[in-house]
């Protein structure tokens, strides 16, 4: 692959450029520069950066050239000590993959299951050495919600115990709530008292990522940020054991039990959602780790507000600047995960937002502040860090439009806009893609739970509404099926080295660049417009996050 690479030492010429082929002009007069998303994309996913993987090395160029073109622009510092960076503490953790072990104890029988083509796991953030043996009880899916009458713990003793669920939601559940609900999961077992969570791939699941997907990645590191004390946030001593098992070889979990395992699909398939009930099983779980002390940056700049009071509040722009770095993929000679759409574009677009604001003729009322976050590949985790740990108050932090894996390959005609329904944004969003001919869709993939998978959810839960663009799957033009190609990234690109621009390129033409013009001038209407409006975001009445999370830190009564 050959990029242009584009050095920090000429940044400045590209922020300042005022030369653009954007389609359309914002009702301020200011419009997104096409070129100038280019730029920072090409620089951004170059073979340079090697994929740009937390903590590393290229990550940190990445993340200085980035805060470079914030101050180029006028921006202020935002991080810590009068600096752009927020340093986040993090364990890094590698498993030992010859110390994976998973043996089925059945009637005094034991029978060890392959790794990885049976079973896998991942690395343990808080031991170094895992060596469990206890009973195994089936919870259903595993989750628990008042709100829609579900409790896959009911009649249930899983205290000491290894918990096996499914992966995965019920249909019924909205989206966004299921998507939310799903990533309670190991909580739910922990608070529980279960040692230990077994988690089932489902025939649905393995329709939209294959259990041979997830292989890739067995020898990535794990990682989670630091608490004040060295413990790794969300942890839970308890539980010290986990593993995710193929269908084929979780059958015989069932061995003993009431229904079998094909039984359990079947209910899956007939919309049922499966009881739980115990295995009269057990199972021994082990695994070695390493752990590192590392610390990644955040980038956080401001642009103050105007208004004596409003200025004191803000508006947060967010993108991830990390990717997934290297592959051991074996049956591609390239190893890059560039990340251009994931998430060279989405970094490249808050720039050019912050271009944007840093050229109006007079700030907005509010304060902006753009927040570019590390570690979101491993788990949310700047985003999460900054959410816990924010460089302003976390009351006066109003709203979050977040930017992550535009796919800029065709000229898309709507947007999916995740959290929109659920406050008061779902207007200024409507409002914003309408200045630009876009219409907005319903999720068109609910099971992916995209909601929960990036950066905006950890603002979220700290009560901030929150707005998550994607380009939609209707195209404006009549020869491109947009769907088509927005699954056709996700299923051949995503994740992958080949989400590069000179592969994308080669497959379906030019990278769309004024798509991300576009993209831009939507984004910088909505943040403007809640800059601008007196009254700060609100989670609607009847919200299943209002309920959940709206009424954090005392904010002003929802409508």
């Amino acid at each position: 692959m050959k990029h242009r690479f584009l050095v920090a030492a000429l940044a400045f010429g590209v922020v300042t450029g005022c030369a653009g082929n954007a389609p359309h002009t914002s009702v301020t007069g200011s419009t997104a520069n096409a070129q100038a998303i280019e730029a920072h994309m090409q620089f951004l996913a170059s073979d340079a950066l090697a994929g740009r993987e937390t903590a590393s090395k290229e990550h940190e160029i990445a993340s200085l050239y980035i805060a470079s073109q914030l101050q180029a622009l006028g921006l202020e510092p935002a991080g810590e000590q009068g600096s752009y960076f927020q340093r986040v503490p993090m364990r890094k953790a590698r498993l030992a993959q010859d110390s994976a072990k998973f043996v089925l104890h059945v009637d005094g029988n034991s029978t060890a299951l392959a790794y990885p083509k049976a079973f896998f796991t991942g690395p343990s953030m808080q031991f170094t050495q895992v060596d469990v043996t206890a009973p195994m009880v089936f919870a259903g899916y595993g989750l628990v919600s008042t709100e829609f009458g579900l409790d896959d713990y009911a009649g249930l003793d899983v205290k000491g115990k290894i918990v096996v669920i499914l992966t995965g939601r019920p249909d019924s559940l909205p989206s966004e709530e299921a998507a939310h609900l799903n990533s309670l999961k190991t909580r739910l077992a922990a608070e529980r008292g279960a040692v230990g969570v077994v988690t089932i791939h489902t025939p649905k699941q393995e329709k939209s990522r294959p259990y041979a997907n997830s292989l890739l990645y067995l020898t990535a590191p794990g990682m989670e940020w630091l608490q004040a004390d060295g413990s790794p946030a969300d942890s839970y001593p308890n539980l010290k054991a986990g593993a995710y098992v193929h269908p084929d070889a979780a059958a015989a979990l069932f061995a003993k039990a009431p229904l079998s395992l094909a039984d359990i699909f079947t209910q899956l398939e007939n919309k049922q959602n499966p009881k739980g009930f115990d295995l009269a099983v057990s199972a021994t779980l082990q695994r070695t780790s390493s752990h590192e002390e590392i610390s990644s940056p955040n980038v956080i700049a401001v642009l103050p507000g105007s208004d004596p009071v409003l200025k004191n509040e803000y508006v947060v722009v967010t993108a991830h600047s990390d990717h997934i770095g290297l592959s051991n993929d074996l049956r591609s000679d390239d190893k890059i995960n560039n990340g251009a759409m994931d998430n060279a574009a989405g970094v490249a677009i808050l720039l050019e937002t912050a271009r944007l604001f840093a050229q109006l003729p007079e700030a907005p009322k509010r304060s902006i502040l753009f927040v570019v976050v590390t570690g979101e590949e491993k788990g949310l985790l700047g985003a999460d860090y900054f959410a816990n740990n924010p460089t302003r108050p976390i009351e006066a932090l109003v709203g979050n439009v977040n930017l992550d894996m535009p796919v800029l390959l065709y000229p898309f005609a709507d947007m999916i806009a995740f959290g929109a329904n659920h406050s008061s944004l779902g207007k200024v969003v409507e409002q914003a893609a309408a200045k630009e001919g876009i219409a907005l869709s319903a999720d068109p993939m609910p099971e992916q739970a995209i909601f929960t998978r990036s950066d905006h959810y950890t603002l979220v839960k700290q009560g901030v509404p929150a707005v998550f663009l994607m380009t939609g799957f209707k195209s404006k033009d009549p020869n491109q099926d947009g769907g088509k190609i927005w699954g056709s990234f996700f299923a051949k690109h995503y994740h992958k080295p080949s989400d590069d621009i000179a592969s994308l390129t080669k497959e379906y033409g030019p990278i769309r660049y004024d798509a991300g013009a576009v993209f831009t001038n939507i984004n910088f209407n909505i943040a403007l417009d809640i800059a601008n409006t007196e009254q700060r975001p609100y989670w609607l009445k009847d919200s299943f996050f209002n309920g959940v999370f709206g009424k954090s830190y005392n904010r002003e009564a929802v409508k």
